[in-house]
């Protein structure tokens, strides 16, 4: 009954994602960007869900048998804060420029502002060698979440599959329409029964208290931050969610709003959602410690998932773990159409066709490379056991690490293509060292790679453009002009004031 009602819900998703095809205009535009259509509601809904990945689902509650409640502090409470203030001071702005430009790529804005082929092709190879790992979290955690709540009879291989095909049928056939649609439903779908797994497990165990009360009992370190997490750790990892101001599918879905205003209601409701996900799911982990002790590693990222087979068996463990793979999905599909954006716009139609490429063109190189990563990863995930949650944390660590990059293309004149290639390739160095050494924390202080990368990486941008010539002043017309990201603002008020 359980496979049932999954398979019920994916064949759900696969509608939703080709009912939307529907209101397809056959422009390249319109398949990466939706035609730039999107109101307050389906932005929230894709922005939230794009970032929503199989690391906030498995990833935190794994990591929350381990290492207790002090995890929801690394992560979800610092992202409530930091990812709407980089929404607000970095989204609309690429909005503004990307509505004025005609952007359908990050790629595109960065090669243009500093007049550089070279910065945008490094930037591509960068950002997608960086992209891969985070896909492959996606598909792993499905496997693992479809294998774990069938008791072993789907195998995990098979169950990555079906998620990778259903993954690739929406997103090659409708592109970002089909992708926004069917991530608002199923961001609708893993809040609600996310919420209905905490409960139903936390009654069976008569109350939050009575559940904390259990832990308390056989692993009170886990209510404690005590020696797990210092502070120096916690400081640091306040800046991972700073990754979100340089990750493609992000920029991808900025572009799609439909005026500036549009991202107000995403700036004030971010942090609930984050909330309402994050708080379940670490708790979980932590009560987890309880019914299934001695996982070692990798083991507890289906803690989660062993759970809700253990406290709501039948239909609704089938209903609950739509909720985990739904939030798996949500961010597997962004991530992909937007590797194939930067593909489509980036490599064939600026290099291959010199920018002289027909809609139909984009739209069919673009489904071609959706089908090819999809499947790269897939292949991947067959082979790489590790935890989500450091899988995930090495990837934002990179993307994080470039935040300089974007910060001084849009604040700072001064700013040259030396200075970039300086801040990427110096996160590029500094990331393989620290990846390839094992270091998850410098010293005993527990200060992670990502403070030591950001802050070279800062440094790089100031001394490279410092110390070369500054841009041409036509091109600080084109990204500076006043009457730009201004005028567009007062526009869109306007244009609100008018339908109140």
């Amino acid at each position: 009954m359980t496979m049932t009602v999954i398979f019920i819900y994916l064949a759900l998703v696969l509608a939703v994602g080709t009912l939307s095809h529907k209101l397809f205009r056959g422009t390249g535009e319109d398949y990466f960007v939706a035609s730039r259509s999107f109101g307050p509601f389906l932005l929230l809904m894709s922005l939230f869900g794009a970032n929503m990945t199989a690391f906030a689902i498995l990833g935190a509650s794994g990591e929350a048998y381990h290492e207790g409640i002090g995890v929801f502090a690394l992560m979800a409470s610092s992202s409530g804060l930091i990812i709407p203030t980089v929404f607000y001071f970095v989204g609309t702005r690429i909005w503004s420029l990307g509505k004025r430009h005609g952007y359908l790529s990050q790629i595109q804005y960065f090669r243009q502002r500093w007049n550089s082929d070279g910065v945008g092709l490094l930037l591509f190879f960068v950002i997608t060698a960086l992209m891969i790992p985070y896909i492959l979290v996606g598909l792993m955690g499905s496997g693992i979440t479809l294998n774990q709540i069938t008791n072993g009879e789907l195998p995990v291989w098979l169950g990555g599959l079906v998620v990778a095909g259903v993954t690739l049928g929406y997103v090659t056939y409708g592109g970002m329409r089909s992708t926004v649609w069917v991530n608002t439903f199923q961001v609708l779908i893993f809040m609600t029964f996310g919420l209905a797994a905490f409960i139903v497990i936390f009654r069976k165990l008569g109350g939050v208290e009575n559940g904390m009360m259990m832990v308390a009992e056989k692993h009170p370190e886990l209510l404690i931050r005590g020696d797990k997490i210092t502070p120096l750790q916690l400081l640091s990892y306040t800046c991972i969610p700073l990754s979100v101001g340089m990750f493609p599918h992000m920029f991808l879905h900025w572009l799609t709003a439909k005026r500036a205003n549009t991202f107000r209601y995403t700036l004030v409701f971010y942090p609930l959602c984050i909330a309402i996900v994050w708080i379940p799911s670490v708790l979980l982990g932590v009560l987890g410690a309880v019914d299934f002790p001695n996982l070692k590693g990798p083991a507890a990222n289906s803690i989660l998932v062993n759970m809700i087979t253990l406290y709501a068996p039948g239909v609704l463990a089938g209903f609950l773990a739509a909720g985990v793979l739904s939030a798996i999905m949500n961010s597997v599909d962004s991530q992909v159409l937007a590797i194939s954006t930067m593909f489509t716009q980036d490599i064939v139609r600026h290099y291959g066709f010199h920018e002289k490429i027909s809609e139909k063109q984009q739209v069919w190189s673009g489904r071609i490379f959706v089908i090819a990563i999809i499947v790269a990863t897939y292949l991947l995930s067959l082979v790489v056991n590790r935890s989500i949650f450091k899988i995930s944390v090495w990837t934002f660590t990179g993307f994080a690490a470039m935040f300089p990059v974007v910060v001084a293309a849009l604040f700072w004149k001064r700013s040259t293509k030396y200075g970039a290639y300086a801040s990427i390739l110096s996160v590029v160095v500094l990331w393989l060292y620290f990846f390839l050494k094992g270091s998850e924390t410098i010293g005993d202080a527990g200060l992670m790679p990502v403070a030591i990368i950001l802050a070279v990486s800062t440094a790089a941008m100031i001394i490279g453009s410092l110390l070369t010539k500054p841009p041409a002043p036509a091109t600080l017309e084109k990204f500076f002009a006043t009457d730009g990201y201004i005028a567009l603002n007062k526009r869109s008020t306007q244009r609100e004031k008018v339908r109140v």
